[in-house]
C-alpha cells in the first residue's frame, strides 16, 4: 500500500467506519461499517466518485444502510478511541481497493476503489449487503469508468484526484441519415462545440 496514495475523502471514510463500528458497541471495524462509511453523503464538499456510482446504478444509500442493519446487531463493546481493529475481511477489502487501484492504473486510492474492493472481497457483509441490492464487480467497474470518463484500464490514468471530482462529460447524440443514432462523448463543453461547428461546416 506504500506506493498509494489515499485520498481525503477516503481517510474521511475510514474514520467515520470507526465512528459506525464505535455506535454500534463493536470493537472491531469490518465490512459492514467501511459500506456504512461509504453510504454518508459528503454533501458539504461535494459527491464522491463511489456515491455517484452507486447513484447510477439506482441503489438507494438508505435502504442499503438498512440492509446492514439487519444484519449486524449491536454489540456489549467498551472500547473507545481510533485503534480499533480491523477485521481480516476488512483488511482484505482494503487490500483488494489498492489492488483495484493498481489495475485500473490509478495511482491514488478512492472511495470508488474502496467499493470495489468491498465488492470483490464477496464474503464480508459489506459484500452481502451490496450483492443484495443488485450491485455486482463487473456492473459497478463499467459505471465507475464511465464516471471518470474512461473506457478501461490504463485508457486514461489519472495522476490523482485528492478531491475525488467526478469530471464533466458531454455527451452529444448524432442522428444519421438513415436514422442511426451515434452516442459522441467530450471531456468539455469547448470540443463538443468544435465538433458540432464541424458538423455544419
Amino acid at each position: 500500500m506504500n506506493a498509494y496514495n489515499f485520498t481525503e475523502r477516503v481517510r474521511r471514510a475510514l474514520q467515520r467506519a470507526r465512528d459506525e463500528a464505535l455506535a454500534l458497541r463493536h470493537e472491531y471495524v469490518g465490512t459492514e461499517h467501511l459500506l456504512l462509511a461509504l453510504c454518508v453523503r459528503e454533501r458539504d464538499v461535494g459527491e464522491g466518485v463511489a456515491t455517484a456510482a452507486l447513484d447510477r446504478l439506482g441503489v438507494d444509500l438508505e435502504a442499503v444502510r438498512e440492509t446492514v442493519l439487519k444484519l449486524v446487531k449491536p454489540g456489549h463493546g467498551t472500547a473507545a478511541g481510533p485503534d480499533l481493529p480491523y477485521t481480516s475481511r476488512a483488511k482484505r477489502a482494503l487490500e483488494l481497493a489498492v489492488s483495484e487501484a493498481r489495475r485500473l492504473q490509478h495511482s491514488y486510492v478512492g472511495t470508488e476503489h474502496l467499493l470495489l474492493g468491498l465488492v470483490a472481497e464477496e464474503r464480508g457483509i459489506g459484500a452481502q449487503s451490496l450483492h443484495a441490492h443488485g450491485v455486482s464487480l463487473p456492473r459497478l467497474e463499467e459505471t465507475i469508468l464511465a464516471l471518470l470518463g474512461t473506457d478501461g484500464p490504463g485508457a486514461v490514468a489519472p495522476s490523482n484526484r485528492p478531491a475525488e471530482s467526478v469530471p464533466l462529460v458531454v455527451t452529444v447524440l448524432v442522428e444519421h441519415g438513415e436514422g442511426r443514432l451515434e452516442a459522441r462523448k467530450f471531456r468539455t463543453a469547448r470540443e463538443a462545440a468544435q465538433f458540432l461547428l464541424h458538423l455544419d461546416a
